[in-house]
């Protein structure tokens, strides 16, 4: 099998078959419904994201007609990060980067509550919610992805306004719509400035991509212009060759300063201080240091990694500070990536150990999971990376197998074809 072709069969979750109940019959021929399958209880999702979505699906999938699945989440269409820097620079649009929740609910039989989640009552085992209605579960699982620490900013509140992340797309896609239309008002005279916080963040290779789509851009449309890339950590955090080789080769109009941590940023002058040194730039995209979504980093039981993520058992993702409740996705302190693909992983180890502790089973102790990831380097080419992981009973982590995270030995226009289709069957896992 080849690689690219390994990476397909993983997005489609077919890999992932060996710790599901039903894995092989999804593998060979698509999701069926089961009956009852011995497995009986109220379980309550909170966030419907990539993980969250993933696992309202597959617990009713895996679980039967005796798992109750409600799925609350307060926007009623979801917008993949996946892709997103395509939007920034013309090549898809957010339209083509929403996703509802129909198939979830009439396929599924997932019931969906388009609210928010305002406490969580640990003892009484129930979900509160802006309405005053309240959820009884038996099991909990929360993915709230990311949250952010505020910058240290300065300036009138407008030029405040255009220093935006767009790391998320907020609410109806406003941080990607910003910068977007601030990238296309440039000229070949302006810089961009890209700030990457410390490690963990979302979506490791995700910065360096969004600085060379948007050098690409602008050497395309604009006849030229800089970006300037500005990295708290000590070096590139993900494909580490074939960014290098990005940087040097193919955007030469690409400044990377490493160690780079931002100490503040003036929205009038639009510079940012970092510990490296000061930098000017036309538009400043800052990304600020991650943590938990707020339900999880406002809670100081849930938020026991540094007060800012979720320890969990990755056998089954359950907290180690709070039992019946399982986080996922970005919002958990585990050893692997915070990407869209690991948490579909992720999501199908929560929703499988959820099935069987239902059951009154043993979860399975030997759970894998992966991370396969494509990245556009220009607007006709990509390059890949991928790592298998394996449940280390030494450790209690998920270790990678073999030469662990690999990545492609270049960047080529054949990687982009392939990565339309890592998309689409990822996004077809999840939600359809």
């Amino acid at each position: 099998m080849q690689r690219r072709d390994f990476l397909h069969y993983l997005s489609a979750g077919a890999a992932l078959g060996m710790m599901a109940p039903f894995g092989n019959l999804l593998a060979a021929t698509g999701p069926t419904m089961p009956g009852n399958t011995g497995a009986n209880g109220r379980v309550v999702v909170i966030g419907g994201g990539m993980a969250g979505t993933t696992v309202a699906k597959y617990l009713r999938l895996w679980g039967g007609t005796g798992v109750q699945v409600t799925l609350v989440e307060p926007n009623p269409t979801y917008i993949s990060n996946i892709f997103s820097n395509k939007v920034l620079t013309g090549e898809r649009t957010l339209t083509q980067l929403s996703y509802k929740y129909g198939t979830l609910t009439s396929k599924y039989g997932v019931k969906l509550i388009t609210k928010s989640v305002v406490a969580i009552d640990p003892t009484g085992q129930q979900v509160l919610l802006d309405d005053g209605n309240k959820l009884p579960y038996d099991r909990l699982v929360i993915a709230p992805g990311i949250d952010f620490d505020a910058l240290t900013m300065s300036g009138t509140p407008d030029a405040q306004a255009k220093v935006v992340h767009a790391w998320k797309a907020g609410k109806d896609g406003a941080q990607t719509t910003s910068l977007q239309a601030q990238i296309r008002a440039m000229t070949k005279a302006d810089t961009f400035i890209l700030t990457i916080p410390k490690a963990p963040y979302r979506c490791p290779p995700g910065p360096y991509e969004r600085a060379c789509v948007v050098a690409d851009y602008l050497k395309r449309t604009k006849g030229g212009g800089k970006v300037v890339v500005l990295d708290a950590n000590v070096k590139i955090q993900a494909e580490l060759e074939n960014f290098t080789n990005a940087f040097k080769n193919i955007h030469k109009n690409i400044t990377y300063v490493p160690s780079a941590e931002i100490t503040s940023i003036d929205a009038n002058t639009r510079t940012v201080n970092t510990s490296a040194g000061s930098f000017k730039g036309k538009v400043i995209n800052a990304i600020p240091p991650h943590k938990a979504g707020k339900i999880i980093s406002d809670n100081p039981l849930l938020a026991s990694v540094s007060n800012r993520w979720a320890g969990v058992n990755v056998l089954s993702y359950e907290s180690n500070t709070v039992p019946n409740i399982h986080v996922i996705g970005d919002a958990a302190a585990t050893t692997q990536p915070k990407a869209g693909h690991i948490a579909n992983a992720e999501a199908k180890v929560c929703a499988d150990a959820i099935v069987h502790l239902l059951r009154g089973e043993a979860v399975n102790q030997s759970p894998m999971t992966n991370s396969a990831c494509y990245t556009p380097i220009t607007n006709k080419t990509a390059s890949w990376l991928s790592v298998v992981y394996r449940y280390d009973p030494a450790t209690g982590t998920m270790l990678p197998t073999g030469n662990g995270v690999t990545e492609s030995s270049g960047i080529n226009k054949d990687n982009h074809e392939e990565m339309l289709k890592w998309f689409s069957n990822l996004m077809s896992d999840t939600f359809a």
